[in-house]
C-alpha cells in the first residue's frame, strides 16, 4: 500500500509516516514545499504522479487566534485546499482521511459530541474545518473524517511543551479551568489512522485519548509527571482573554470506534507519561 500524507512537517503527519513505515507500507510525504494544497493544479499533478492507493490529509492552518485576522488564508488552506485534494481523490477513486476538530461544534452543554451531531462552529478556524468536512462529503463516498482535539506530538509546538517552557522562568502559571476535553497523542492517533485505512469502514469518527480533563488539570498532571515544582492557578476563559472563542465542551463520544472494530486510544495520562519520556530523554 502506497499512501500520500500531507503536512509531514507537523506533529501528526510525522507520526503517520513513521507508523506506515513500521508496517511495511510506503508513505509519500509532502508539505507545503512539495505540494501547496491551495494550488489546485499542483495538487492534481503531485497526487497523480505519486500513484498512491490512499491519501491521509493532515495539513491545516491551525493557528486558532491568528485565524480571526487571517480569514481568507485560513479558508484557502482548510476549506479550498481540502476540496482540491478531495476532487483529485474523486477523479482517481482514492479513499481519503481528513483530520478535523471538535471546533466544528458550538462547544456548549456537557453532553459528549456524537460524530453525526449538528455542526455549528464558534470561531474562524472551526468554520473553515467544517467547510473542509463538507468538501470531503460533497466529493467522496470513500472517506474517513476523524475529529481530534488538544493535540500533542514530538514534532512541533503544543500545550505540553509550552507549559514546560513557561515553568523554566515562572513560579506561577495561570491556566483555564472551564474548558473540558481530552488530549490526543499523535503517536497513538497515527496507529489508529493506519488501522482505519487498512479497512473500508468509512464515515465520521471521533478519536482522542481516553479520559477527560480541563486545561488546568492537564497542566497540573504535566508538572506532576515531569517532577516540576510550579504553582498552577485556575482561571476562567473570560479572565484568560484570547482572540478566538474556545469551546467549553470538547467532550467527544468515541463509542463508534469500538462499534466498528477499532481500538480506543489509551488514557491521556498514560500517553502523557510515554510522551514525556521521549521529549525529556
Amino acid at each position: 500500500m502506497r499512501v500520500l500524507v500531507t503536512g509531514v512537517k507537523g506533529q501528526l503527519g510525522y507520526d503517520v509516516m513513521n507508523e506506515l513505515a513500521k508496517r511495511g507500507y510506503e508513505g509519500v510525504g509532502v508539505d507545503v514545499d512539495e505540494m501547496d494544497i491551495t494550488d489546485a493544479r499542483k495538487v492534481d499533478e503531485v497526487i497523480t504522479k505519486a500513484q498512491v492507493d490512499k491519501v491521509v490529509h493532515c495539513a491545516a492552518y491551525t493557528a486558532v487566534d491568528a485565524a480571526e485576522d487571517n480569514v481568507e488564508l485560513c479558508r484557502r488552506v482548510n476549506a479550498e485546499g481540502t476540496e482540491n485534494i478531495a476532487k483529485v481523490c474523486k477523479r482517481l477513486d482514492l479513499p481519503m482521511v481528513y483530520l478535523s476538530t471538535d471546533y466544528v461544534f458550538d462547544g456548549e452543554g456537557e453532553r459528549p459530541w456524537e460524530p453525526d451531531d449538528e455542526r455549528d462552529p464558534l470561531n474562524v478556524y472551526g468554520q473553515t474545518k467544517y467547510e473542509g468536512e463538507l468538501a470531503v462529503e460533497r466529493n467522496l463516498d470513500k472517506y474517513f473524517i476523524v475529529r481530534i482535539a488538544w493535540v500533542f506530538g514530538v514534532n512541533g509546538k503544543n500545550f505540553i511543551k509550552t507549559m514546560l517552557n513557561l515553568a523554566q522562568n515562572h513560579d506561577t502559571i495561570t491556566v483555564v479551568d472551564d474548558q473540558v476535553g481530552s488530549p490526543t497523542y499523535t503517536y497513538d492517533l497515527a496507529r489508529l489512522l493506519v488501522d482505519m485505512i487498512e479497512t473500508e469502514k468509512y464515515g465520521r469518527y471521533h478519536a482522542t485519548n481516553e479520559g477527560l480533563c480541563t486545561w488546568y488539570e492537564f497542566a497540573k498532571e504535566i508538572f506532576r509527571q515531569a517532577g516540576v515544582d510550579v504553582k498552577v492557578v485556575p482561571v476562567t476563559s473570560e479572565q484568560f482573554q484570547a482572540k478566538a472563542k474556545r469551546p467549553h465542551n470538547s467532550r467527544m463520544n468515541k463509542d463508534k470506534l469500538e462499534a466498528m472494530g477499532f481500538q480506543r486510544l489509551p488514557s491521556w495520562q498514560d500517553a502523557l507519561s510515554r510522551y514525556l519520556k521521549i521529549i525529556r530523554g
